[in-house]
């Protein structure tokens, strides 16, 4: 697909993104080369695990109703055999398939590719890493889809009227930085123009713990601030969806390490983040634990494992290492998370949509905005050492929005404006007083 028309904040868009009602069909013409090498391991792993589901299903019914020996030698013969003519084929791909070429992905890739592989990445992304798959997304930094190398001349030639206040925005689940743009609209390109900002999109494997993309985010953002072509005088952050918890988890990781991109950073807003976690993911959880505890159901409590660690850390709104690791993230238990409080001297706004019309309507108190809860993403929490502590001003609720809607409403960005423009005087005043 030819690129588009350029974009309010500079570089190239693509056609795609200005008609997100259609269905996404990935046909050929979207397929690199180097995507047959990964949808091919892809193809093969999931095989191997229909097999191993399929043994344990046979095994569950042969012993428990027909009272035979589940797996005879016969039975397992065929399939260690049936394994051993998949893997086979694995390694017949693997020699076949040209191997991934990064910068020629860069280069020829479309709007539509690039929402299969964030959904891809989204579903199994943790898989993708562990097994050097292709179909992998690395986080970087980018701008109209274009990846920027975070070097000062590079920097330079990329942004030659570069300012110094910059908006880095960061997606959610599933998502893509291109995604941003939606029924013709972009929160960072418009307020690259009404407010001055330079606007830069974060491409990242949702699929990885929350703590690991916030751990390289932390780093990322350090390199920027210290490669930027001129100074730093403010940083701002916004993040949908899951890309709030990534940019909650960067901060704390950030002064961990004492970075110093930490003192540029004046606000951040929050659209929709599962603070608290998403009900969702709490009931996968709760319906993989049930599947688990019958015999004849048991392997197929396999299924709800294959999803990646990014949707398990949504279960209750994981940020840490310390929320994951030496535990079953697919284990049935309770909120066992270590409080994170926002980040100090930051300005912190959070929004919320509701499927309701109005404050009173019990539909939009009960669904949120059919996937996040309004008290979840207004940081609230029964449990006061976990709620977040949002002053009221800093809060708003969309009222009639759908978890979607976030991205294109105007309302939500007239009150995303609103609130930058007046953080954007108070540090004005604060700058002239002696």
């Amino acid at each position: 697909m030819a690129a588009g028309k350029r974009s309010a904040a500079g570089g190239t868009t693509h056609r795609r993104q200005g008609r997100d009602r259609r269905p996404i069909l990935l046909s050929a013409c979207h397929l690199h080369p180097s995507d047959l090498h990964g949808l091919g391991r892809l193809a093969a792993t999931a095989v191997e695990q229909a097999l191993h589901l399929v043994e344990e299903f046979h095994g569950a019914v042969a012993g428990a109703l027909l009272r035979i020996q589940p797996v005879g030698a016969i039975t397992a013969f065929v399939y260690r055999r049936a394994r051993s003519s998949t893997q086979g084929l694995h390694r017949c791909l693997a020699a076949l398939l040209p191997a991934h070429d990064q910068q020629q992905a860069e280069r020829r890739s479309t709007a539509e590719r690039e929402a299969v592989l964030a959904a891809l990445n989204g579903l199994v992304g943790d898989h993708l890493a562990a097994s050097d798959n292709p179909l992998q997304i690395t986080m970087r930094l980018r701008t109209g889809g274009r990846p920027l190398a975070l070097e000062r001349q590079a920097l330079a030639a990329a942004f030659p009227d570069a300012r110094g206040k910059l908006l880095v925005l960061v997606h959610g689940l599933c998502c893509s930085d291109l995604q941003w743009r939606r029924n013709h609209h972009d929160h960072g390109a418009l307020l690259a123009r009404d407010l001055g900002y330079t606007a830069l999109y974060l491409s990242y494997n949702s699929g990885l713990h929350v703590s690991s993309n916030g751990r390289q985010f932390a780093a990322l953002l350090e390199t920027l601030a210290r490669e930027w072509p001129v100074p730093v005088e403010e940083i701002s952050l916004i993040g949908y969806s899951m890309g709030g918890l990534v940019a909650r988890s960067a901060c704390h990781y950030g002064g961990m390490a004492g970075h110093r991109w930490l003192a540029q950073l004046k606000n951040m807003i929050f659209l929709g983040t599962p603070h608290h976690g998403a009900p969702l993911e709490r009931g996968g959880a709760w319906l993989t634990a049930i599947l688990g505890r019958s015999g004849y159901t048991a392997p197929f409590a396999r299924l709800g494992r294959i999803r990646s660690a990014g949707i398990t850390d949504l279960r209750y709104g994981n940020l840490l290492d310390e929320d994951w690791e030496g535990m079953d993230r697919f284990a049935h238990a309770g909120d066992l998370r270590k409080p994170v409080p926002l980040p100090h001297g930051v300005r912190c706004f959070a929004i919320a949509g509701t499927v309701g019309k109005r404050r009173s309507d019990l539909r939009g108190k009960l669904l949120g905005d059919g996937l996040i809860p309004l008290d979840t993403a207004l940081g609230r929490h029964v449990h006061g050492r976990r709620a977040l502590g949002f002053p009221r001003s800093r809060t708003w609720i969309a009222y009639g929005a759908h978890h979607l809607d976030l991205l294109s409403s105007r309302e939500v960005y007239a009150r995303i404006r609103r609130w930058l423009a007046q953080s954007g005087m108070r540090s004005s005043r604060s700058a002239r007083r002696p």
